[in-house]
């Protein structure tokens, strides 16, 4: 092991040591009953350690391709997070994303058999008032130096909070208390913890409403300097912002036109989309009532997808061939992936937060959605590179994500199984683009909003043409491009709003993928094999899109 991969793993001891949620998310052993610091001490810990990690890295000196890799990715990525973290990413505070949902969220992936898990949650629970008592100090000395949220997301996290401890709601950290096992001093720990947890997260609530949200952004736009950081560090590359918002339009209009023809397949000869939704809607095969009967549906699919992928178009190392597909004891309507511990005890998971009054699920919808979070989507991309030990360090293992690596990827993934049959069926195929028409309007609004972009006067859909973009018109245009339920695409539109950047990395990610295979296959000519470049571009790990770009070309 060289010295690049000696500082990694260093690294990633250190990081554990400063944030025990992270250590937990990424399956770390030995640190679940602790909580992090969320003071202005803390965030600047956890800086201090990236800026002197980056500082060692600069003057080591690669010893072979896998160690250039690993420095490019990690001078890529911690270069970024210090960046961010100089501009303020503490007072970041979003529908998906703070210091508040890595509390609430690391619950949801702790192991809850046996008394030491048990004690692990009741000490964390007990610990949240403490918790959100720093993490108030913080926002308010960034408050004090001017960097906070928009005030739009602050009452919409609010609202979050509400629902997490309200008893008619979720009641989240109640509900988690009883369904564990406990005896004793334990179980009376584990309640006073739930209940410590549910007052500090009602309180925290109204110190959003009452205290921090008077003094949060009117304008929800990010503006150039935040958003092109922001773009930056979703991507992990620099791409043409102005260009990229084109493309959007370009490539959500070649995808409506897709959407038509097969909706004529479905529905007959000229027949819209909305026709042929309405069609498979009304399809009882293709409906499922009941939450727990949909994640049986996805487990299923996700099941399926493995056993016939392994062995052709992918080698599936045994650990990663299992999946769990769950339902969130939450209702906030994501759809996301958890990878698995570092010694796969704890299995990749799907995770589906159905919204408040959903009971009835659209199965042509979420088939590609299977894909994206399973096989050979997000469960392929993050295992296969846990399972890199003798090429990969810890840190790339464990530690490095870059939304348009990952999410690109996940994307791609979608396009290939396309690509190689699986979406014969049109309703199926119509869930696909669909999703990937949803990922292009990101494109569109989310650059155009947080710009303050003028609407194309040529746009291929006459949509308020020569118009400046604003929260009210990106609602409008999602509202007339996807087949999202209101109450989903609700919470993909306050999600745009509140985490600039993050929202276009999905297909702007696929396209960079698409670009760099393109790339590959070009140099490769006749030895271009599409199974060994998914296998030596996996291999790789988690990096950034530019440092991607730049590995693959050595190969």
């Amino acid at each position: 092991m060289g010295r690049i991969d000696d500082l990694a793993n260093r690294y990633v001891d250190e990081w554990a040591e400063l944030s025990p949620l992270g250590a937990t998310y990424t399956g770390i052993a030995g640190h679940d009953g602790l909580t992090d610091d969320f003071s202005p001490a803390g965030f600047e810990a956890q800086a201090e350690l990236t800026r002197r990690t980056l500082n060692d890295l600069d003057v080591i000196e690669p010893e072979h391709e896998s160690e250039q890799v690993a420095k490019e990715a990690m001078q890529e990525r911690l270069g970024l997070e210090l960046a961010r973290h100089d501009a303020g990413a503490a007072a970041e505070l979003s529908v998906v994303s703070s210091g508040l949902h890595a509390l609430r969220g690391v619950f949801d992936v702790m192991p809850t058999e046996g008394e030491e898990a048990v004690a692990d949650i009741a000490a964390r629970l007990n610990d949240i008032p403490r918790a959100l008592e720093q993490y108030k100090t913080t926002l308010r000395t960034e408050a004090e130096a001017g960097r906070v949220s928009p005030r739009a997301q602050m009452l919409a996290v609010a609202e979050q909070c509400d629902a997490w401890t309200d008893p008619d709601r979720d009641d989240f950290y109640r509900g988690l208390a009883g369904r564990l096992t406990a005896g004793g001093a334990l179980a009376a720990e584990l309640t006073r913890g739930a209940d410590a947890a549910t007052a500090a997260t009602a309180d925290f609530a109204e110190f959003l409403r009452d205290e921090l949200a008077p003094r949060g952004r009117e304008k929800e736009a990010a503006g150039p300097e935040r958003y092109e950081l922001a773009s930056q560090y979703f991507l992990g590359a620099k791409v043409d912002l102005q260009e990229t918002y084109l493309w959007g339009f370009a490539e959500l209009h070649r995808l409506e036109r897709e959407m038509d023809a097969v909706s004529a397949v479905i529905a007959g000869s000229g027949a819209s989309v909305a026709e042929a939704v309405a069609m498979l809607d009304a399809d009882p095969a293709r409906n499922i009532e009941g939450k727990e009967a949909f994640r049986d549906w996805m487990q299923a699919l996700a099941d399926k997808a493995i056993s016939e992928l392994h062995g052709t178009h992918f080698d599936i190392e045994a650990p990663a061939r299992r999946i769990e597909c769950c339902l969130t004891p939450t209702s906030d309507g994501g759809i996301y992936y958890t990878g698995p511990s570092e010694d796969f005890s704890r299995p990749g998971r799907m995770w589906w937060a159905v919204p408040e009054g959903v009971t009835e699920f659209s199965t042509w919808r979420e088939v590609t959605t299977v894909y994206h979070e399973g096989v050979p989507g997000h469960h392929l991309q993050v295992s296969q590179a846990l399972l890199r030990a003798d090429s990969l360090n810890r840190w790339q293992r464990l530690l490095c994500w870059c939304s348009g690596h990952g999410e690109g990827w996940a994307l791609y993934a979608e396009r290939l199984m396309d690509d190689l049959g699986y979406l014969q069926d049109p309703g199926d195929r119509l869930g696909m683009l669909d999703g990937q028409a949803l990922r292009a309007c990101r494109v569109i609004v989310d650059i155009g909003m947080h710009l303050e972009l003028e609407i194309p006067r040529d746009n291929p859909f006459g949509f308020h043409p020569g118009e400046r973009w604003t929260p009210e018109l990106g609602w409008e245009f999602l509202r007339a491009h996807t087949r999202v339920e209101e109450k989903l695409l609700r919470f993909e539109w306050k999600r745009y709003l509140g985490w600039p950047g993050q929202a276009p990395s999905y297909k702007i990610g696929e396209r960079i993928w698409l670009q760099a295979r393109d790339e590959t296959k070009h140099r490769k000519g006749a030895d271009f094999d599409l199974k060994t470049f998914h296998r030596d571009a996996l291999n790789l790990g988690s990096l950034g899109l530019d440092p991607l770009r730049k590995a693959l070309a050595r190969l």
